[in-house]
């Protein structure tokens, strides 16, 4: 709870991941995928629940292993490729409601970036309930550096090289660009009510929360899986790099 405010965890894991099949449960630094977003929820201070929406069995006895709470099983209607986070999370709120439990805030919690912390949640909650901008939600953002758009180039009908955009003069000195930032998965959080009439964490009336480049990792394959442990087995160092 935050101030009066009772606050929903939610993370959502199907089964059927076709880029890197099983990724939610496996062996990551030690313990499964999902159990490091799960065991960063539980740390934070201002999540009421840590719920967990999978339509996967193996996925749900490990989510719960790992302390969330599993109270149903997704529908399969919402597990296929065509399936959209937002429908996953309106269902979820809608199950909860129905079932007697109402949140003013929910935060949206994907096991795919196992690099987030407690602090994070925590800080990104506190971000949107204080500000003064009249903000409804929150992401994850993280700077865009060396795949910055004037460093990239395209190919003409000829097979040469030309800029997507400006000119080659105009990718000068990193230093001297214009500062732009990706969306990544480390933490979504809206207020509740913004979120079913908006169906998005995604609108004019959304804050920024960034995070260092090396958090924003996403597991979508085998690559990113091996990158992420040999993050977490460093964690140390990046955080001490971090704060140079």
């Amino acid at each position: 709870m935050y101030k009066n405010k009772r606050v929903l965890g939610l993370i959502t894991a199907r089964g059927g991941s076709k880029g890197l099949p099983g990724k939610n449960i496996m062996p990551l630094a030690g313990k499964p995928v999902i159990a490091w977003t799960i065991e960063a929820a539980l740390k934070s201070k201002y999540l009421d629940d840590l719920v967990l929406s999978t339509d996967d069995k193996r996925i749900a006895v490990a989510g719960r292993k790992y302390g969330a709470e599993v109270p149903f099983l997704r529908p399969k209607y919402l597990a296929t490729d065509r399936s959209t986070s937002m429908e996953v999370v309106l269902h979820a709120l809608s199950w909860l409601q129905q079932n007697g439990r109402e949140y003013d805030y929910l935060v949206l919690l994907e096991p795919t970036s196992p690099l987030r912390e407690s602090g994070d949640i925590d800080k990104a909650i506190s971000i949107l309930a204080e500000n003064k901008v009249g903000a409804v939600s929150i992401v994850g953002v993280s700077r865009v550096e060396a795949a910055h758009p004037v460093f990239d180039v395209k190919l003409n009908k000829k097979g040469l090289l030309v800029p997507y955009v400006g000119s080659f003069k105009a990718a000068g000195r990193r230093q001297d660009i214009t500062e732009l930032y990706f969306f990544e998965g480390t933490v979504y959080v809206s207020e509740v009510e913004a979120l079913k009439k908006r169906k998005s964490f995604y609108h004019e009336k959304t804050l920024p929360y960034i995070v260092p480049r090396w958090k924003s990792i996403e597991i979508d394959n085998i690559g990113d899986l091996i990158c992420a442990e040999a993050m977490l087995k460093n964690i140390k160092v990046l955080k001490g790099c971090q704060n140079e």
